[in-house]
Parts: structure tokens; sequence; C-alpha cells
């Protein structure tokens, strides 16, 4: 009987100490995010966070996991990888600041097939700035070298974020009125959504591809595509410090059709203005070569709002100037009126 060779995890496809060395190249981005609360470095088991009982009344913990989606599909294409973690970062935290809530930490989990320490760090440097720009801790998170499951030089990413707000701060949108306004912020792009669709127009319809270069502009179709989603959080926090908000929506899959019902009560409809914001070359360029549907516009992409706010009508104004004064673009895109059990919670105008 011949002799057996020995068997090693690497052989395998598991890298152990590309992951140690991958560990450490990240440890001073994770560093730059921390907060007071945060009582742990990155290599435990378990990322640990003190709430400090003496900031808070009646503290409730928000929550939110996301995805980055098949973005991804063009970072690989372009490989450039340096944006996506932001975009991640961006997916749970403006779910939770449209509660309220204040992000507090965020962790991710990275699978690939075989591990670039290189390329993962700088998904993690996107993750940190996305993070940085929420004013969250990264304290933890998960790196997965799976053979097999991936194909060569591919990723995935998800993460979660935890937030806080307290009780009597909630924003539910139960108090949203007929007669209420409208802010739209402004998007820079497609954020995170509707990129299955988008990849598909540019692939069949646009000569050039990725390459072209969007119309009035020296910025390629790619560069546009794989802009980072805006990250909401620090202006809506400041808004909150003193305006009157009643309701948030942030503008992601499915649309405004399909996001900003979920915050109304069911006797209000959003009556949105159409012309009431300027719509951005992509979103342009992207109709045109797909030949789309009014509704497969609203619905699929954010068509250039990210997040709406219900506000008094009486408070509007004033709302949106300090948001352009946070360097925000908004815009009043229209009012809250009043509907029938039947009727839909949307209606473009």
């Amino acid at each position: 009987m011949s002799k057996r060779t020995s068997m090693t995890y690497k052989g395998a496809g598991v890298d152990i100490e590309a992951g140690n060395r991958f560990v450490n190249m990240i440890k001073p981005l994770v560093k730059s995010t921390s907060r007071p609360e945060v009582l742990t470095d990155i290599g435990g088991f378990g990322g640990l966070f003190a709430l400090n009982p003496h900031k808070y009344k009646s503290p409730v913990l928000v929550s939110s996991t996301d995805g980055v989606g098949t973005k991804l599909k063009l970072a690989f294409q372009l490989d450039r990888h340096d944006t996506v973690g932001i975009d991640l970062v961006a997916m749970c935290v403006n779910d939770i600041i449209v509660q309220g809530a204040e992000p507090l930490f965020f962790l991710d989990y990275f699978g690939t097939g075989k591990l670039s320490p290189e390329k993962a760090a700088e998904v993690v440097k996107g993750i940190a700035e996305g993070c940085r720009q929420a004013g969250c801790a990264l304290i933890g998170g998960e790196t997965a070298e799976l053979p097999g499951l991936y194909a060569d030089g591919e990723y995935d990413l998800a993460g979660f974020t935890v937030g806080v707000v307290e009780r009597d701060a909630i924003i539910d949108g139960s108090t949203i009125q007929a007669g209420e306004v409208l802010i739209g912020i402004a998007s820079n792009g497609l954020h995170s959504n509707g990129y299955s669709l988008a990849r598909r127009i540019v692939e069949e319809r646009i000569e050039g591809g990725l390459d072209a270069k969007l119309p009035g502009s020296e910025e390629t179709l790619g560069e546009a595509l794989l802009r980072p989603t805006r990250i909401y959080v620090k202006s809506i926090l400041n808004l909150l410090r003193d305006c009157e908000i009643h309701g948030m929506a942030h503008i992601t899959g499915g649309g405004l059709l399909e996001n900003v019902p979920r915050v109304l009560p069911r006797h209000c409809q959003a009556v949105i203005r159409k012309d009431s914001w300027p719509k951005l070359p992509l979103f342009e360029l992207l109709r045109e070569a797909g030949n789309l549907e009014e509704t497969e516009l609203y619905r699929t992409f954010n068509y250039g709002i990210g997040m709406v706010l219900v506000v008094p009508k009486k408070a509007a104004d004033d709302i949106v100037s300090r948001l352009h004064g946070l360097k925000e673009q908004a815009y009043i895109i229209g009012e809250i009126a009043a509907c029938d059990e039947q009727s839909e919670q949307v209606k473009l105008v």
C-alpha cells in the first residue's frame, strides 16, 4: 500500500495565515471608528459595547441588517473594492435613523472562496469609512473563506447595526396627518438597489458598457454606478435636536412607491409631484436606454430621492433650509392627503 501524503487545511483552500494577516491589516481601520462605549478590540469572540445608563431615560434598541446586492458585480468587474463597504453600512444605518435611532455599532460578514487580504482590507476600509460617516463603531465581524462556494475573485457582504432611541422619541409615522409636507433629500445615484436591471440595461443597450461616458460628464458609467450610497445619519440627527419630524422613509428597493407607504397611517396618501426635483443624468440614461415605463422607474430605483421626511407644513421651509446648510440637496416634493382604505398610498402627479 502506497504511503499517503499528509493533507492540510491550506491545501483544501483555507489559508489561516492569510486570515491572520488580514486581521492585522484592518486593526487600524477598526480603531478609527471607535466610540467611548467600546470595550474590546477586534479578535475576541464578541464585541463589547457599554451603553451609558445615565445618558438615557428609557432607551430602546433598534437594529437592522442588509447587504449590498448585485452592485458587488460592478466592484468585481471594475476591480474596485473600497466603496462597497460604505454601501453596506449605509443600507443599515439609514434604515434605523428613520425611526429616530442613533447608530451605535456595526458588525460585518465577508464571505469569499479564497481570501485576498489586500482586497478584503479595501472592503473593510469602506466599511470603516461608512461607520465614521454614521458615527458608529465597527466592533467586530466575520471573515469566512469558503472554497468552492464563490466564483474566483468574488465575495459577498452582509452587515448589521444596532442603535438607540428614547422610547418617547421613536418616529413611527403614527402621528402623520393630511396637510403635512413631504421633503425629499437627494440621492447621488442608484445607491444600492435596482442593479440587476441597471446592469442588464448597460450590458445589452448601451454602447461601450461601463466604459461609456455619462452624458455631459467625464465620469464613466461604471464610476457613476459605483458611487457609494449617501449616509444621512448625521444630518437627520442634527434635525432631530429641535425639528418636528412625524415620519421618515429610506428609499431603497421598491423605490418611492413601496417605501413611503411603510411609514404612513392607512388613512393617509402621499401625493408626490414628479417635477419637484431634478433627475440625475444617470437615471435618464437608464430610462431611455431601457425604455422604462414610469412605474418601473419609481418602483425599481430611488429616482433621485434617497430619503423622505414627513413634516408639519409650517416647519417645511425651515427644515429644507437647514438641510441645505448641512450640505444636503433637499426639496419639497409633495404633501399628505386623506384617503380611504381602498386607495393607493402613493399618488404621482
